[in-house]
């Protein structure tokens, strides 16, 4: 029986090389794409989130800058911004936990259901933008979870 390992150092990069000759086109435009389109999620976010904090009476820019963000989210959906340090907690479930209930408070926050706050934390990137760009208008901060808007 042969030797199935070929000896030959370069013989598996001679492999590569010619794989990415022959295909390093399609691959090199399905990255393109995927960044051009990573870029526009982002920039679309970017504005929904503007728009979010815009209308809750907050400044745009303020969705901008780290932390500070988080702050301002915090006092839009719990009333209190320091609340954000939450996140900060050394055990890993917490910090998961505080940021699905600040999704339930903001959907609560503009007259939103249960519903839509689970769309908030699963999917986004499409319900941010409805609530920026949707008739939905900011109430107040939701103190409790029992409390509806």
């Amino acid at each position: 029986m042969g030797n199935i390992i070929n000896s030959d150092p370069y013989y598996y990069d001679s492999i590569i090389d010619d794989w990415f000759e022959t295909n390093g086109d399609w691959l090199l435009g399905l990255v393109i794409a995927f960044g051009v389109i990573m870029l526009a999620v982002c920039v679309m976010m970017v504005i929904s989130l503007w728009k979010v904090y815009t209308k809750a009476g907050e400044k745009g820019w303020a969705s901008l800058i780290p932390f500070y963000s988080d702050y301002v989210m915090y006092r839009i959906t719990w009333g209190e911004g320091l609340n954000f340090l939450y996140q900060f907690v050394s055990l890993p479930i917490v910090p998961t936990v505080v940021r699905i209930i600040t999704s339930i408070k903001l959907a609560r926050s503009f007259g939103k259901g249960d519903g839509f706050a689970v769309g908030l934390i699963l999917v986004p990137v499409v319900f941010y933008p409805i609530l920026a760009f949707g008739k939905s208008e900011y109430i107040a901060p939701v103190k409790s979870l029992s409390e509806v808007g």
